[in-house]
């Protein structure tokens, strides 16, 4: 089973600050990444997030929101009152009218429409929350990430199966085709003899050096076995144990398999063989854009 590294999870847990709430979104990424936004004062939870967050997602950008919502009472909302300021705008305004000549009296009113004379309650929104909390909290919200991971992963894997078969029959033709191009080229040699030397007669003996010197040269068993022990470990790991990030490994195959089918298409000299390694990268390359996104 593989894992996709988009992802979306969410948990919530209540705690003495309030309702706190983490949103985790997940894209690729080549290694972990983090990106995390806490409301005022709980940015000192950032790492405790960061390191629950890792323990079960290995890869991808990580984007962390974390929100609260408060439950407080009248009491800690209410803003309150700056008596000193207050006194101090009276002041200026009594001595402004008196020094204008300009009548008026300094009541509620006016003095209501300076905001500077209230002020919010300062308090500390963090008090009482544990880093426990806000641990549980980032596991919950990642286990989430991981379930949705795991859902995401099943489409893509039928996909890389469907794709492995397409280049094991491909491997098959090639084999099959192999030892035909070398008759071809033995008859094609033969003729080419009679035509130059004007004879009837052909040292069949140095023909056949020449044919085995071109079987040797153009040998491709070796790329066919371990292309095909490429896709046999492909596909052990799309059926593994998701407990383990196969991405990277997925990774190292997929560049082993190109290799091989460079080889196979050098080695070629035939047209449906060289047709057959253009089709096999094809087929790679799709894949290698499939296990980008794989955790």
């Amino acid at each position: 089973m593989i894992r996709s590294m988009t992802g979306y999870g969410e948990a919530e847990r209540e705690s003495p600050a309030g309702r706190l709430r983490l949103e985790v979104k997940t894209v690729n990424h080549r290694y972990f990444n983090t990106s995390i936004k806490t409301p005022h004062g709980f940015d000192k939870f950032e790492r405790d997030i960061t390191e629950a967050l890792k323990r079960y997602l290995s890869r991808g950008h990580i984007s962390a929101s974390m929100t609260l919502d408060r439950a407080s009472s009248a009491d800690e909302s209410a803003p309150k009152v700056d008596i000193e300021r207050a006194k101090q705008i009276q002041a200026a305004l009594e001595h402004m009218s008196a020094e204008l000549g300009v009548p008026g009296e300094v009541d509620l009113s006016l003095m209501a429409r300076f905001s500077e004379v209230f002020r919010a309650p300062e308090q500390d929104r963090t008090a009482g929350v544990e880093p426990e909390v806000v641990q549980q909290l980032a596991e919950a919200a990642a286990l989430s990430v991981q379930s949705f991971r795991e859902a995401e992963g099943e489409r893509p894997a039928a996909d890389l199966e469907g794709r492995m078969a397409a280049m094991s029959d491909a491997l098959d033709k090639i084999e099959e085709r192999a030892p035909q191009r070398l008759i071809s080229e033995r008859d094609r040699l033969r003729e080419a003899v009679k035509e130059l030397a004007e004879q009837t007669e052909v040292d069949e003996d140095r023909l056949a050096r020449e044919i085995a010197y071109l079987a040797e040269k153009w040998d491709i068993n070796e790329e066919l076995v371990r292309f095909r022990s490429h896709i046999e470990l492909f596909r052990e790991a799309l059926t593994g144990d998701a407990s383990e990030p196969v991405g990277k490994r997925l990774g190292f195959l997929i560049q082993e398999m190109h290799r091989e089918a460079n080889t196979i298409g050098s080695k070629a000299n035939d047209a449906e063989i060289s047709q057959a390694s253009v089709a096999l990268k094809q087929e790679v390359e799709r894949v290698r854009e499939q296990v980008e996104n794989v955790e």
